[in-house]
């Protein structure tokens, strides 16, 4: 019995880790959710509905247990024009669509795919959106005028704030050095509204931005015509959607992986990110996916589990129904320090280490990214140029590594021993290798230390034959393994090239 007890000790702790970093974690959310919906031409309440719903989905079923999801900035970038041109019940559509996409994604198990991320853009990714973050929060330090304009804060109001930013900061620094038994960030925020409240000080709440009074999200069939103009319309934005979406929960699961020294899985997220967007649309909601900087607020809060994420969705609907006027009262200074917090946190400092380490390359890979990151607030692209651009680096210092040994046996025939990849890059540089004009009437070439990779390296071997033959020469290959041979099988009628019996790979093959 005693031995048993220490188990349900840890579970017990473990239970209010979750529970506290889930209200933590809620209330990180509401400002930038608030402020994603505005900027997306919705209502807040709609915002806060759809990060309700989708953080509690996936909270439940996705592939990474502590990741929190809602309403993202990304998404809403992508949706402004749909809102502004066709309106909010096209929206509606696109998000459904969205999610269907995604989940075909996840059952076609493609999530796998954020494996070929390198991790130049990883750093990249990271980078850019801990400046995003840290940008969203400089607009907590504006104020409207009567006609409506943002103005900079300035005098008292400017310097109370920053004093409460910095307070914030202060205490989710210094106090996991005193004590572990409450979230930081939580503290933080407790402490600061209370100084702000019982204080009297006047500053920006989150009242200030928009009300969050109202009530749950219910079911809602979109209003529009049930047509293929409907689809064509809202299509595009839904793809688009769907890749942003996954782009930036993929690869936040991949940062939290890192973090954690665990593994998600990335299938069950899609399929889970598909099911919370699906449901959303069908709740008159806006589309969603990871949130990063929500995510770091609840892991530093040590929301390890779903728990977390569930005690966030349930939070954030309590806001909207019971707790309004109390939320609407916090501070923005407490929120915005939380979250200043989570930018130095998010933020990669050790690829600032390693930048005199890195290759030329990766270093202005993940410069880029984190630019486009930044600047263009499209992952989706951001994370497509760093692929394409290390792809072709790869590329092309691979098609510098092929080269070709050469030498003559005793009964006149010449060998080629090549070495390194025949591929699209590499073509060029393989082709000249070899002196048609001077070679004997027999030539053999040699892949025992090469491969040929791809339709181009095909294409080569078959125009390099051609030469030979209109030459009066034959050339032969040897050593071809089998996924080569298959290759040169597949493309048939395309290509007529002498390859070598080979015992070692039990194939005997002769064409032409």
């Amino acid at each position: 019995m005693l031995q048993v007890l220490p188990y349900f000790a840890q579970y017990k702790l473990n239970v209010k880790n979750e529970i506290l970093a889930g209200l933590t974690t809620a209330l990180a959310l509401v400002p930038e959710v608030v402020a994603f919906a505005l900027l997306a031409h919705i209502s807040p309440l709609v915002g806060i509905g759809s990060a309700f719903i989708i953080c509690l989905v996936t909270s439940l079923f996705g592939g990474r247990p502590g990741m929190i999801s809602g309403a993202a900035g990304s998404v809403a970038v992508v949706i402004v024009s749909l809102v502004v041109q066709h309106g909010v019940e096209y929206l509606f559509v696109a998000v459904v669509l969205m999610g269907l996409i995604q989940i075909g994604i996840g059952l076609l198990r493609l999530g796998k795919f954020i494996r070929l991320v390198p991790q130049p853009v990883v750093y990249g990714f990271v980078n850019g959106l801990a400046f995003i973050i840290f940008m969203a929060q400089l607009e907590q330090f504006k104020v409207p005028d009567a006609a409506g304009t943002l103005h900079w804060l300035t005098g008292p109001p400017l310097l109370l704030m920053l004093g409460l930013v910095a307070l914030t900061m202060a205490i989710v620094y210094l106090l996991p050095r005193l004590t572990k038994a409450v979230p930081a960030s939580l503290t933080a925020i407790v402490v600061v509204s209370a100084l702000v409240m019982l204080g009297g000080l006047d500053t920006k709440s989150v009242g200030d931005i928009a009300s969050i009074a109202g009530g749950l999200p219910s079911f809602h069939v979109p209003q529009v015509p049930l047509s293929w103009a409907t689809l064509a319309l809202v299509l595009p934005y839904a793809v688009i959607m769907a890749l942003v979406g996954l782009t930036e929960s993929l690869l936040t699961l991949t940062v939290v992986d890192e973090m954690t020294d665990s593994r998600g899985r990335g299938n069950q997220d899609c399929v889970a990110q598909g099911l919370a967007n699906v449901t959303s649309g069908l709740f008159g909601g806006m589309g969603g996916c990871a949130m990063i900087g929500q995510t770091m607020v609840n892991l530093e809060s040590r929301g390890r589990g779903r728990l977390s994420g569930v005690v966030a969705a349930g939070a954030l609907a309590l806001f909207v129904v019971a707790g309004s006027s109390l939320i609407e009262r916090l501070p923005l200074a407490a929120l915005v320090g939380v979250m200043f917090m989570v930018v130095i946190g998010t933020f990669e400092w050790a690829s600032l280490r390693i930048l005199r380490r890195m290759p030329l390359t990766d270093v202005l890979v993940m410069v880029l990214v984190t630019l486009v990151t930044a600047i263009s607030q499209n992952l989706a692209l951001a994370v497509l140029l760093g692929v394409v651009v290390s792809a072709l680096a790869f590329a092309w210092e691979n098609a510098k590594r092929i080269r070709a040994r050469k030498h003559l046996d005793a009964a006149g025939v010449r060998h080629y021993e090549i070495y390194g990849p025949l591929f699209f890059g590499s073509v060029q540089a393989f082709t000249d290798k070899f002196d048609v004009a001077q070679d004997p009437a027999e030539v053999v070439v040699d892949f025992r230390e090469s491969r040929v990779a791809d339709m181009s390296g095909i294409d080569a071997l078959h125009k390099l034959t051609e030469r030979y033959q209109r030459a009066g020469k034959t050339l032969r290959l040897r050593h071809l393994s089998p996924d080569c041979r298959q290759l040169l099988r597949n493309a048939g009628a395309l290509i007529e090239v002498n390859i070598l019996e080979d015992p070692e790979y039990r194939v005997a093959t002769s064409a032409g």
